[in-house]
């Protein structure tokens, strides 16, 4: 399982960016993908996740309302997006994509202990 994300990159409050998040080498259509983030000094924090199997999607209270997560191709080549608008300053931080095989429960969505494949992370920096 590879993932790539991309679409990091410098954003003014209020503004708007769209990252991806390349997933390949899934056998079966039934996986989980989520995006975190993670400040220094602080722990990864989930944000946003969509099951692939159902297309439940599950927001953090934070981003609900501004972010958006969504899924487009094959399921062996797919990207995951997640729209972000109405940006806030606190937004800023290393955006990660993880992925996991099955349907995580809902309580655990934002767990990064549930998920076992990791992108490298790309940045977004909020500045006006």
């Amino acid at each position: 399982v590879n993932l790539v994300e991309s679409g990091g990159g410098f954003v003014q409050p209020g503004g708007s960016l769209r990252l991806s998040c390349a997933v390949s080498g899934f056998i079966f259509d039934d996986y989980s993908i989520g995006w975190f983030r993670q400040v220094p000094g602080k722990e990864r924090e989930g944000v946003a996740c969509i099951s692939r199997s159902d297309g439940r999607t599950y927001y953090a209270d934070s981003v609900k309302g501004r972010f958006t997560i969504s899924s487009s191709g094959p399921r062996n080549k797919n990207t995951v997006y997640l729209q972000m608008n109405n940006v806030k300053p606190e937004d800023a931080a290393v955006y990660y994509c993880a992925a996991e095989i099955g349907t995580i429960e809902q309580w655990a969505v934002f767990r990064h202990q549930e998920y076992d494949y990791w992108g490298q992370g790309t940045q977004v920096t909020v500045s006006s």
